[in-house]
């Protein structure tokens, strides 16, 4: 079975009551939210009517909350793309 995996991308301050309810009943609340929902006429329907704030993917099964949080953190430690020039700074 396929799932929507529907991230709020953008803001829904300022937009008629009518799409921040379809927003919640997708269960958005926050931006940057991932929800993951069926692929069903019923979704795509909601989907469409909010399609400017929200990005869409097809994926073959819901992502636990741990899964999402660890593809969006960023690698531990650092690299220098170019050492700095001209030596000692701050003197």
């Amino acid at each position: 079975m396929s799932y929507f995996r529907i991230t709020l991308h953008r803001s829904a301050i300022g937009l008629p009551e009518r799409t921040r309810g379809v927003l919640a009943a997708l269960g958005l609340r926050k931006r940057s939210q991932t929800v993951f929902h069926p692929v069903h006429p019923q979704f795509a329907g909601m989907i469409m009517k909010v399609k400017e704030l929200v990005r869409v993917e097809e994926v073959d099964r819901p992502l636990s909350k741990k899964e999402v949080k660890a593809e969006r953190t960023p690698e531990p430690g650092f690299y220098v793309e170019r050492p700095a020039e001209g030596g000692r700074v701050g003197l």
